[in-house]
């Protein structure tokens, strides 16, 4: 059975190790457009804890036997005049294990991080998905989102 929770201090260590592989991830599918940093865990998990603490912004943990298995990252987000979006929540992150997967959690994270964002007044989520991630965008796609946005990456040297 899962558990999803708000995550605490002492999760920091698991919220690097999923940090960091989401961002393996991305890397893996496009070397020049995501970085990957020397010791990803430490600089994540740093980050994500450092997070948690802030009332616009939502930490969740997804954990089976007391163990973590996933976590989203959400947040509170203003109007921003260079995305042409008004006020939002914003999912940024969403990752379950390997183990885990298929199970329902992912969606399990992003519903309880809708929930929180339209309990703090927001009528719209937002969130980016790495193309080719077809599973992802499946589980967005059933929880109602819609394609808004395409982002282009154009690298020096590679110009037509």
């Amino acid at each position: 059975m899962i558990t999803i929770r708000r995550a605490v201090a002492s999760d920091q260590v698991a919220l690097g190790r999923y940090g960091a592989a989401l961002m393996r991830q991305h890397h893996a599918e496009d070397p020049r457009r995501f970085i990957l940093t020397e010791r990803p865990e430490a600089g994540y998990g740093r980050f994500l804890a450092s997070q948690a603490g802030d009332p616009d912004t939502l930490v969740l943990v997804a954990e089976r036997s007391g163990e973590p298995v996933g976590y989203v990252f959400a947040s509170i987000e203003p109007v921003s005049w260079r995305d042409l979006r008004g006020p939002c929540g914003f999912v940024h992150d969403v990752y379950v294990d390997g183990p885990a997967r298929r199970e329902g959690t992912g969606r399990e994270l992003v519903r309880v991080a809708i929930e929180w964002i339209h309990s703090r007044g927001m009528s719209q989520v937002v969130l980016w998905s790495k193309t080719r991630n077809d599973a992802a965008q499946r589980l967005f796609t059933s929880l109602g989102f819609r394609t808004t946005m395409i982002e282009m990456t154009l690298d020096r040297g590679t110009a037509g």
